[in-house]
């Protein structure tokens, strides 16, 4: 009996050309064996099929398959316990590696493209970057990029920002809508708490933040959150993130904030709104230019909105607002002053009266002190100012005399006192 390594052997040696004795006498196989072998060629073996064994699901396949094929989203484990209570003392692995192949294939969907008309739709959002400044060596800051694209022409917008708070939100918003020269008709947002607020209990929707309904008004867009749990419904914002941290943000150095931005600006403008874009096959400036007629005129002033808080005046004289300093005038008395934050401006308030104003600080840990908060104080190793000399007219001059004669003074007249009182007794 020839095994597949002895007749692979021989048919190699054939194809060398050794003759039949040579073969016969290096495999030690018979010359007619050999030759029979040649003759045949190389051939697959075949078995014979294997007979399944019985195994302790085999009772239960049937009801298995009649279940998944009624309800395909059964999973194993629920269908582990509806087989416990049949009895069946087999385990898991088995069921899955037979759910696999019973269970019908879901066939998904193709996903289809969402386009909005020109002008139609922005979305926007934030994420976070670490970042360590030039300016300050070994120290990681975290900043936000906040980011608005307009759907019809992918041409995105976006700034670096310390905070994630309304105030900032808000001001985003307007230079964004100043940059594009017009707003759109509607913003999706994800569920960013300075947007959405919640859901309304009765029913009545999406509970959205009042200062933003209030910017919506303002410049004509209506907001509109995403559904929860659904990161394709805000694939255009999502995806320009992934960009920026690959294209613009990994490899480089920023000496601040500001310069961070600057370079942003200038990288949005010259690759990522020049290029061709790979979904609508337009370069994204030249699409924006036709969009940017559909987009609502900006209105003619800006948002005032006003954020209302209560500060307290630390011992130097500051509020601290969204992580900076602000100064109030010497002779506050109220030690919890009313703060507005606006846009652009903080509004420090001493009851109904308007104390200070100063402009509003984007950055941490700054302080704004301005011109007259504080008077200059006399240092005690500063030299005196000679007095002027104080002529007085006449008779109105005053001798100076030693203490030792208004001591005798008060001396006699107590003693003309104690006389009066002893008299009168």
């Amino acid at each position: 009996m020839v095994n597949l390594k002895g007749w692979m052997m021989i048919l190699e040696l054939h194809q060398q050309g050794l003759s039949v004795s040579a073969i016969a006498e290096r495999t030690g196989h018979d010359r007619k064996t050999v030759r029979k072998m040649i003759e045949r060629g190389l051939v697959v073996p075949k078995y014979a099929s294997r007979t399944p064994r019985p195994t302790l699901l085999g009772p239960y396949e049937s009801y298995l398959r009649e279940r998944v094929a009624a309800w395909p989203e059964l999973s194993g484990v629920r269908l582990l316990r509806e087989l416990r209570e049949r009895g069946y003392a087999g385990g898991v692995t088995q069921l899955n590696d037979f759910l696999r192949v019973a269970r019908p294939p879901v066939v998904a969907p193709f996903e289809v493209r969402f386009e909005t008309p020109a002008g139609r739709q922005a979305q926007v959002d934030f994420a976070h970057f670490m970042v360590e400044f030039t300016e300050q060596p070994g120290v990681q800051h975290r900043v936000w990029l906040f980011a608005i694209v307009l759907g019809h022409s992918r041409y995105l917008w976006a700034q670096y920002v310390l905070h994630q708070d309304l105030g900032t939100v808000l001001r985003c918003h307007m230079l964004a809508f100043e940059h594009f020269g017009g707003a759109p008709h509607e913003i999706l947002y994800d569920r960013m708490k300075t947007a959405v607020l919640g859901e309304a209990g009765d029913d009545t929707g999406i509970v959205y933040n009042a200062k933003l309904i209030g910017l919506g008004a303002h410049y004509g867009f209506k907001p509109r959150a995403c559904k929860a749990y659904r990161a394709k419904t805000k694939g255009k914002i999502e995806r320009p993130f992934r960009y920026v941290r690959a294209n613009f943000f990994l490899a480089r150095s920023f000496a601040n904030l500001d310069d961070l931005n600057r370079q942003l600006r200038m990288w949005l403008d010259t690759v990522a709104n020049a290029r061709l874009h790979g979904s609508t096959g337009r370069v994204v400036a030249e699409h924006f230019a036709a969009e940017r007629a559909s987009l609502k005129a900006l209105p003619a002033g800006r948002f005032d909105a006003v954020l209302r808080t209560e500060r307290r005046v630390s011992h130097e004289g500051m509020v601290s607002v969204g992580g900076n300093l602000y100064s109030v005038p010497d002779g506050t008395i109220k030690r919890v002053l009313d703060v507005e934050t606006t846009a652009d401006c903080v509004r420090i308030h001493d009851g109904h009266r308007l104390v200070a104003v100063h402009a509003l600080l984007h950055g941490r840990r700054q302080r704004s002190l301005l011109p007259g908060h504080r008077q200059p104080r006399r240092s005690s190793t500063a030299p005196e100012v000679e007095k002027p000399l104080l002529v007085q007219p006449p008779g109105h001059s005053v001798a100076r005399r030693g203490l030792e004669i208004y001591a005798a003074v008060a001396e006699r007249l107590g003693a003309a006192s104690r006389a009066t009182t002893g008299a009168a007794r």
